[in-house]
């Protein structure tokens, strides 16, 4: 089958966006990877979206990006000898490839996290973790909606349906 999905957190992301099938994972890794994984097994797409919002850590990271690398921004074995972000007995920190790196964690992200990225989110590392096990095609859009600061909660809220238009526009009907 010669599919493409698109997986996005929550629907408030995508309010408006109509006439395609969007599968919402929910929030956090544990439920970005067990949509994938019943995606992919459901459906075997040869390629797999995810769109949603982020927090910048660099003032010059404004709307729509396409993210080419991912981290786990939780992940700290380090006091076991692994590097920051190494999930233990597996090889390397970075799933994809380096330009701009999302750090995915199950929180909202209100300071600078100890792992080197640009955009933070909470499901992206998880869903191109899947795709890479199974060896489905992955491509990464984030909106940034805030910077990483204490005012992230508030500007997130504001701008959570300024990217979806633009995602549409610039992504899905060049498709």
């Amino acid at each position: 089958m010669d599919t493409t999905i698109l997986i996005c957190a929550m629907p408030d992301e995508v309010r408006g966006l109509e006439g395609i099938n969007i599968n919402f994972s929910g929030v956090g890794k544990i439920n970005a990877a067990w949509t994938t994984h019943k995606v992919i097994t459901q459906f075997h797409p040869k390629l797999i979206i995810n769109y949603g919002t982020a927090g910048s850590l660099k003032k010059s990271l404004t709307g729509l990006v396409r993210v080419t690398g991912f981290v786990d921004r939780d992940m700290d074995a380090t006091p076991l000898g692994f590097k920051l972000g190494e999930t233990p007995y597996e090889p390397g920190v970075l799933i994809g490839k380096p330009g701009l790196i999302c750090g995915s964690g199950d929180t909202f992200a209100t300071k600078r996290p100890r792992i080197r990225c640009d955009i933070v989110d909470m499901e992206a590392y998880a869903i191109a973790k899947i795709c890479k096990e199974y060896d489905v095609d992955f491509r990464c859009y984030k909106y940034v909606t805030d910077g990483v600061n204490l005012k992230s909660p508030e500007d997130w809220q504001k701008n959570l349906n300024n990217g979806f238009k633009e995602f549409e526009m610039n992504v899905l009907n060049t498709l």
